[in-house]
């Protein structure tokens, strides 16, 4: 998926988390690590969003492990986590919001044609569908994403 499906679909991901597991308590922080966190998986890749702003890591990373492996992966997750609970165990909505972000990523990407190694180091790829990154039903998908997050803020927020 392209960057502003990632976007939107963490924002999704977050509004629904924030809707119907923390009971409308999601900080801006919560959002805004959501935010973050729908990006970051694609640090391997050097012209995605988050690659292109960080172009000497993302060089790094993808050429040791390569696109949509380790940093696809519930090991980079389980990773992630364990950074966050050591380094910043009082951030629970940063950490939360952050984790729902990557997350949402993956379920986005396992939407592709490529997949990705869920499971990494194992080559296992996990697909859930096969839709083309940056194709027609990819725009459809953002269109309904977008619309979802306004139809979450209308039934849950007013």
């Amino acid at each position: 998926m392209t960057g502003k499906t990632h976007l939107i679909g963490g924002i999704v991901a977050c509004q629904a988390a924030d809707i119907f597991i923390l009971n409308n308590d999601g900080s801006f922080g919560f959002y805004a690590a959501g935010f973050i966190g729908a990006l970051i998986p694609d640090i391997c890749h050097t012209h995605s969003k988050i690659g292109r702003r960080l172009p000497v890591l993302s060089k790094i990373i993808g050429s040791v492990f390569g696109h949509r492996t380790f940093t696809h992966s519930l090991l980079f997750l389980l990773l992630t986590n364990l950074l966050f609970l050591y380094f910043f165990p009082e951030q629970e909505g940063i950490r939360v919001g952050f984790l729902t972000g990557m997350i949402s990523h993956y379920v986005l990407d396992a939407m592709t044609v490529r997949g990705i190694r869920l499971f990494y180091p194992a080559s296992l790829r996990f697909r859930i569908a096969k839709l083309r990154t940056g194709g027609k039903v990819e725009g459809v998908f953002l269109v309904c994403l977008t619309l979802f997050i306004c139809w979450l803020y209308v039934r849950y927020q007013m």
